[in-house]
């Protein structure tokens, strides 16, 4: 079992003692430091589970100082901050949580809270990690069983058209040829598109677990969405021949989401909305500012989903796969919805069967 490390950071050397052989008494591998300077080296040499750091060091307020050096370096941001203080007045505590402190400790305190506000902090940390570690477990299983079985499908139509091409080009009518060349490019469109979802979605996955690559995230923008939105609309709308079906309502509203992702939930959505609707039935696309929200639509009038299958929209599945015989399982629309909600903000679908379906899109405004 790995034991946790503990930095203590605090210029009076009997309080670092106290602590440490306190900490040492439970187990945990304890490092001193008695100033910012010394305990920012030693927080990213050492890379501790948890850091004590006393605010007034110096008499000077260093504790804050100290926590911002270690937020603002990518190696000790996401480092669990604790930070100990005889002057826990409210203004000092929100400055300390505006720095990205986690906990504070009141000073004097005894024995008892210093363990229980560790074992706090520590098993929060725990469960976060367990978490990620299921996720990622989760996230291998389902790629060791489902991607194969999804990769085959165009892969057998590239290597059966290659294969008769490669054999019989010289007897087969140029038509044929060119109809066979059409279904390698489609296949081959069909396995890229497959193998890019499957990397978003295991990025996303990653990312979602990080503090600091979700903050980095947040900070992308796309100032002038309009274009973007139209244009990837239009293609998807493109390759199906269902331009006229499209009806567009975009109004230029800055996001705080980079331009590949928007353009990649512009995709999903749109494409879905085609799949599941009959042609000369509108899909309409709306992006606008609400309140102090920016939203984004996509309403088709198609088959629509029942209450269940809305519930269980996620990765790997696909609605009524069997009935419709469409291929892929599902994956755009659980990309398009993690993408929403590692920026802020929420994806919602209202639907009935037979009836149509609005995805809605709610993103904080800039």
């Amino acid at each position: 079992m790995l034991v946790s490390k503990i930095l203590v950071i605090d210029d009076e050397e009997w309080l670092r003692k106290t602590i440490r052989m306190a900490l040492e008494q439970q187990g945990y591998e304890v490092i001193e430091a008695s100033d910012s300077d010394e305990g920012a080296a030693k927080a990213r040499e050492l890379l501790p589970d948890l850091i004590l750091c006393d605010v007034n060091m110096n008499k000077s307020g260093d504790g804050y100082a100290t926590l911002s050096k270690l937020r603002e370096n990518a190696t000790t941001a996401a480092i669990p901050f604790i930070l100990m203080t005889g002057l826990a007045d409210s203004a000092g505590m929100r400055h300390g949580m505006e720095l990205g402190a986690d906990d504070y400790l009141p000073k004097p305190f005894k024995v008892d809270e210093l363990y229980a506000t560790v074992n706090a902090r520590l098993r929060k940390v725990q469960t976060v990690r367990d978490e990620a570690e299921k996720k990622l477990s989760l996230l291998r299983s389902q790629i060791s069983l489902m991607l194969p079985h999804e990769m085959r499908t165009p892969l057998n139509g590239i290597i059966s058209n290659a294969e008769m091409l490669a054999e019989s080009a010289g007897s087969l009518d140029p038509k044929l040829i060119a109809e066979m060349s059409r279904e390698i490019c489609q296949s081959g469109q069909r396995l890229e598109r497959l193998i890019e979802n499957f990397l978003i979605y295991a990025q996303l996955e990653l990312v979602g677990t990080d503090v600091q690559n979700i903050a980095a995230l947040r900070s992308a923008r796309t100032n002038r969405p309009a274009d973007l939105v139209r244009a990837a609309a239009t293609a998807q709308a493109e390759t199906v021949g269902r331009v006229n079906d499209l009806l567009l309502e975009l109004t230029d509203v800055p996001l705080a989401l980079a331009e590949d992702y928007l353009k990649k939930i512009v995709t999903e959505l749109v494409q879905n909305a085609l799949k599941f609707s009959d042609p000369r039935t509108s899909v309409c696309v709306r992006l606008a500012a609400a309140d102090d929200e920016i939203e984004f639509s996509v309403r088709d009038y198609g088959r629509g989903f029942s209450t269940e299958q809305i519930r269980r929209i996620g990765a790997y599945m696909q609605f009524e796969r069997k009935m419709q015989d469409e291929q892929g399982f599902g994956l755009g629309l659980a990309i398009a919805k993690k993408l929403v909600e590692v920026h802020g903000g929420a994806l919602t679908v209202e639907s009935s069967s037979g009836e149509g379906s609005t995805v809605t899109v709610k993103l904080p405004k800039v």
